[in-house]
């Protein structure tokens, strides 16, 4: 979640991907930092790296000589937890479980500190740890808090509309029927900069801001944490959230050549591309979303409005890798009649007027669906979830003013995971928990390779599963870039069904709609029961 924020990344629909152009120049590789192979500037060539060297700091002129002026030695940062004990009905059950909130302290090879994670775990009790999977949870962004997937897959959460609009105050927090807890433990982590994570006073932040940066900081917090709470023989997972999704994608190929910790299974919610889709192809990759949007608003022709969003979504990708793509590929070169013909089919799997389609030159780009879709009606619709809708001052504008879709429940998170975190967890810190956090420049180096660190984790580690989870209203990270990518890892047959995919009736945020959450916790949880050994 908290993708809209940061338009330098994933503005203009670009969550479902980090294009080639957009990639930072090529440097020098970081010798402290570890690289999947795939990632190295000499393709095919495994790079040796020390599997405990921190990654080395950079910093801009301007930090460096604040740095020089004469400040007192910072003071060095204390971890802290505070344990609580609770019960939950989750799946049916009552579940007695116990909280820990806390930070721990990344150092590097020589003792320094460099970061300060805070993290929630909930375990449940009268379990043997040993045999019991753990699974790290985190937003992605980058730079938002998991705050989000917190109250959405925790065992407590937030109470909403069943369509997940947000409600006013008095905000309330009940029993997460839907949490994952009764399947594996849960360890929340909040990235560097977010939350009430921080830098040590002194480190540069822009060392943490990067893909293969973030991903390095991480797999240390996830290896610290496993010394500390004793769950190495644990059956291990992880489960991210939009960027998040990269993030799980390179952490599985850092934490094997880092940590040499290798997974169980990978849950992608709401999944980034992590390839290279730029040019026509995005215009493809999102049509499919805009039909199902249309569909939900009951805004296409009888034939196509009477089938099931099962049954839409795949004509519309029919349409949209068929027809629609090789007229754009001819450009002028497609007749009039070819280009009349794929207009007016465009109309039909959109919603919009075939003149308006013609005069965007068959290019309709998502932020001005969101403005055009329901024009006549002077409504929009939301990007993180396109069934909601919202108001601008100007009907006539060319973009929305506001994603009306998170800006309906994001007043209700912030209020309750503040209120949850200290009322109910004794989480008494008076800092102030970023749940948007400022991380440009973001090093992109390494993009266009994330979906092949993945293939050759699922590879090497042969046991690694992935299960990939979509809401059809989602245009932040829309289903069809996703499925692309896994249809492009050129995986060997005796892999391919390491990967699976899940469907739901919602938007980003699966968790916010009552029946979308429902499925999402039987299909979650059947997932990591089948990934490991009971």
């Amino acid at each position: 979640m908290r993708v809209t924020h940061w338009l330098g990344v994933v503005g203009l629909g670009l969550a479902i991907v980090f294009s080639a152009a957009a990639q930072a120049p090529a440097t020098e590789q970081n010798p402290g930092m570890t690289t999947p192979a795939a990632q190295q500037p000499q393709t095919g060539q495994r790079r040796q790296t020390e599997a405990r060297q921190q990654p080395r700091e950079t910093e801009s002129a301007n930090e460096a000589g604040a740095r020089r002026e004469n400040a007192p030695p910072a003071p060095l940062p204390k971890e802290e937890t505070v344990v609580t004990h609770h019960s939950a009905k989750i799946g049916g059950q009552v579940i007695s479980y116990t909280a820990t909130a806390g930070t721990l302290v990344i150092k590097d090879d020589k003792g320094a500190p460099k970061a300060t994670f805070f993290y929630v775990a909930y375990t449940k009790d009268g379990v043997d740890p040993v045999t019991r999977p753990v699974s790290f949870v985190y937003n992605g962004g980058p730079g938002s808090a998991s705050l989000f997937t917190h109250m959405g897959f925790g065992p407590r959460r937030v109470v909403l509309t069943p369509d997940g609009h947000g409600m006013p105050a008095p905000y309330r927090t009940v029993d997460n029927e839907d949490s994952f807890l009764d399947a594996s433990d849960l360890v929340f982590i909040d990235a560097v900069s977010t939350g009430y994570s921080r830098p040590v006073a002194g480190q540069t932040p822009s060392q943490f801001y990067g893909i293969i940066e973030d991903a390095n900081y991480f797999a240390d917090f996830i290896y610290q944490y496993l010394n500390r709470a004793e769950r190495w023989a644990s059956p291990k997972f992880l489960i991210g959230e939009s960027y998040g999704t990269t993030r799980s994608a390179e952490l599985s190929g850092v934490l094997q050549e880092r940590h040499q910790i290798y997974l169980n299974g990978i849950v992608l919610v709401s999944s980034v591309a992590f390839t290279d889709v730029s040019g026509d192809d995005r215009n493809a990759y999102f049509l499919p979303t805009m039909t199902a949007t249309a569909w939900y608003h009951h805004l296409l022709p009888p034939d196509l409005q009477n089938l099931s969003i099962e049954d839409v979504t795949k004509r519309a990708r029919e349409f949209a890798h068929g027809e629609y793509t090789q007229t754009l590929v001819k450009g002028d070169l497609a007749t009039p009649e070819e280009r009349q013909k794929t207009i007016d089919d465009m109309a039909r799997f959109t919603g919009l007027k075939a003149k308006y389609i013609e005069e965007a030159n068959l290019r309709v780009s998502p932020f001005r669906y969101f403005k055009e879709l329901e024009r006549d009606q002077r409504k929009t619709i939301g990007r993180l979830d396109g069934r909601f809708e919202g108001y601008d001052v100007d009907a006539a504008g060319e973009r929305v003013e506001y994603d009306t879709s998170e800006a309906s429940y994001l007043g209700t998170y912030s209020a309750t995971f503040h209120d949850y975190v200290r009322r109910e967890l004794n989480w008494k810190d008076d800092g102030y928990y970023t749940i948007t956090a400022n991380v440009r420049p973001w090093d992109q180096t390494g993009n266009t390779q994330v979906a092949e660190v993945l293939r050759s984790a699922i590879t090497s580690q042969r046991h690694l599963k992935v299960l990939v989870v979509c809401g059809y209203y989602d245009f932040a990270t829309p289903f069809n870039g996703i499925e692309y990518t896994v249809d492009h890892m050129h995986l060997e047959p005796p892999f391919r069904n390491n990967i699976s995919f899940a469907y739901y009736e919602a938007g980003h945020m699966l968790y916010i709609d009552q029946k979308a959450h429902d499925k999402l916790h039987k299909d979650v949880d059947a997932f990591i029961e089948s990934s490991y050994q009971r």
